[in-house]
């Protein structure tokens, strides 16, 4: 061991193994009867010299240095281990299978609040008896309602109107009146059945002409008829069972001007609007005869038709003004009472 000892304390310059002296009177012994020859115990490597010191010391200072700063980043290192292991902390807490079962047990105790309100309910359910108090607020209000049928008042402000022989007939609007004038005739023995009934509106104005009984005559001649509106009367039908019909048109007639060159064209006039009843065959649209609206019923003929200003002609400036009049009151309730007629 001691040679081991020797080279760790060698590499202190500072530390040298402590030499023995040597005696003085013993080495001038040797020097005056001996030989010349000088010798050191200490071999020359152990002794260190002064700028192997000095080198010693430089590294020893160096290898502190090092030390130090191995220490230093050791602390640095520590330091940043333990703020990065803050962080897994909470982790660590936050993932603890321990909290898990804790809600599962929260969950468990839930149903049985949940039992709780079930419990309620069927408490509430007596409670939801209150149904017994609305049908008391129905009983009163079926009561008001036959009280308040205003369409008893309606019926008997609209009235049916009956020629004097009975035969024909037609309902009035609310509000219009009609009476009956002696028509014309032939012999005394078909003056008692030819009536005239005049159709007054709400303002007293008259509005249509409704005979029965007359003796039929009259003219034709060629027309271009436009056709606006037109509608099946149900309730009558000539001696020979044709149908008859509501329409709204307008004809215009086709003639050779007074004095025009021989083989002249034929040119249209006015439009001539009217408003009636009469057989199908007689609302064809397109070139045509004018036709009549004289209809033979057994007791005579009939006619039915709207009384529009014969000074004004034409009635409407134009088609659109005829077509905006179809969407008026008075239009509807004058297509409804011709609509209405009915012989028996």
């Amino acid at each position: 061991m001691d040679p081991i000892k020797n080279q760790i304390s060698a590499i202190d310059p500072l530390t040298v193994d402590p030499v023995a002296e040597p005696s003085g009177e013993e080495a001038l012994h040797r020097i005056l009867s001996g030989s010349t020859v000088f010798s050191d115990g200490h071999p020359v490597a152990a002794v260190a010299s002064l700028e192997q010191r000095r080198r010693r010391k430089a590294q020893i200072a160096g290898g502190l240095l090092l030390a130090a700063a191995a220490v230093t980043a050791g602390v640095l290192v520590a330091a940043n281990l333990g703020s990065v292991n803050t962080a897994p902390v909470p982790a660590v807490t936050v993932t603890t299978t321990e909290a898990s079962p804790s809600p599962s047990a929260s969950a468990s105790a839930t149903p049985t609040p949940t039992a709780t309100p079930s419990a309620t309910p069927t408490a509430a359910a007596p409670v939801t008896t209150p149904p017994a108090s609305p049908p008391a607020p129905t009983v009163p209000v079926v009561a008001p309602t036959p009280v308040s049928t205003t369409t008893l008042p309606h019926a008997s402000l609209s009235q049916t109107f009956t020629f004097p022989d009975g035969h024909l007939s037609f309902t009035l609007p609310v509000g219009w009146s009609a009476y009956t004038e002696q028509g014309p005739y032939l012999s005394e023995e078909t003056k008692a059945a030819s009536q005239g009934a005049t159709i007054l509106d709400s303002a007293g104005t008259k509005v249509a002409m409704v005979a029965s009984g007359f003796y039929g005559d009259g003219t034709a001649g060629e027309v271009t008829r436009t056709v606006y509106d037109r509608a099946a009367v149900p309730g009558l039908r000539d001696i020979a069972g044709n149908p008859v019909e509501f329409g709204f048109a307008a004809n215009q007639s086709r003639y050779v001007p007074y004095g025009a060159p021989e083989g002249s064209a034929k040119v249209l006039g006015d439009m001539n609007y009217f408003m009636d009843v009469r057989l199908a065959s007689e609302l064809q649209a397109g070139e045509t005869d004018s036709g009549t609206n004289l209809i033979r019923m057994p007791n005579g003929f009939m006619n039915a038709y709207v009384l529009f200003d014969f000074d004004k002609q034409p009635t409407f400036a134009t088609p659109e003004a005829a077509k905006a009049y179809m969407a008026t009151t008075q239009y509807a309730q004058l297509k409804s009472m011709l609509l209405s007629l009915s012989y028996k």
